[in-house]
């Protein structure tokens, strides 16, 4: 695998050439930067940009200033390798706020090393209407400690308006949900994205995670997909790498809270 290539392959279909991740959401282009911009539940983001040390401070502003016109909190999802190499102190200095940093890993679906069954005791049921969605946001907020309103509502829109471009799936312990994950399909490119696999505190260590992972690589297979793509928390990332994904680069959401918009 040419890590280079395949990175920059990412950055034209994925971050260049985003696309809106749901029906209420649209993709804007502006100069040497691309945003998501969504309603007030949904996710607002700048995915791409092309900026120097000249361009970079005003650029920034310009971004605070249209998000605030809408009264949206954004999120600028900084790669490791974006420019300028500062740009995180910039983003900081500006009133962003640095959040955890994951790894951005992609395997091939082909190459994959995974178990095609789930562990004993533990099937795994596609989310596909209301029910299900609560079943995937309540794992969610179990495994991760945080609130599920925005996927809720997301989910909820997809799954309406847009089946064929997500999977979400929920691991049951009889009728007990212990683990969830989706996957976001964007058609026209060679990726599909594996977002939201977390398994309840007391169920973890017993091959779930990884189960998701297979079931969900089956799925893009079939569809066509040639990559996964991943941004993983350290938590995950060596059950990956031993699965097969190979860590490109890193990936840190820098956040502006909407409560700063109106200071």
């Amino acid at each position: 695998m040419d890590h280079a290539a395949l990175l920059a392959l990412y950055d034209r279909e994925m971050r260049a050439g985003a696309r809106p991740d749901g029906p209420d959401a649209r993709v804007e282009r502006t100069g040497a930067l691309v945003r998501h911009v969504a309603d007030a539940h949904g996710w607002n983001a700048v995915l791409w940009s092309a900026l120097d040390d000249t361009t970079a401070d005003a650029v920034i502003a310009e971004q605070i200033a249209y998000f605030a016109g809408l009264g949206r909190e954004v999120e600028w999802k900084l790669y490791g390798h974006d420019l300028p190499v500062d740009l995180g102190s910039r983003l900081t200095a500006a009133g962003f706020a640095r959040e955890p940093e994951e790894t951005l890993m992609i395997a091939e679906v082909a190459d994959l090393t995974v178990d095609p069954e789930p562990p004993k005791g533990i099937r795994i049921v596609p989310a596909v209407d209301r029910a299900g969605v609560d079943l995937v946001v309540d794992v969610h907020e179990r495994a991760f400690g945080t609130d599920g309103t925005r996927l809720r509502h997301q989910l909820l829109a997809q799954v309406a308006a847009a089946p064929d471009t997500v999977v979400a799936v929920v691991a049951l312990a009889g009728e007990e949900p212990v683990s969830a994950a989706r996957m976001e399909m964007v058609p026209g490119t060679r990726f599909a994205g594996l977002w939201g696999g977390g398994t309840v505190e007391a169920w973890r260590g017993r091959g779930i995670y990884r189960a998701l992972v297979a079931h969900r690589a089956r799925v893009a297979e079939a569809h066509g997909y040639r990559y996964l793509q991943v941004d993983a928390s350290a938590l995950s990332r060596p059950i990956l790498e031993r699965l097969g994904f190979h860590p490109l680069t890193t990936t840190t959401p820098y956040v502006f809270a909407a409560a700063q918009l109106g200071r």
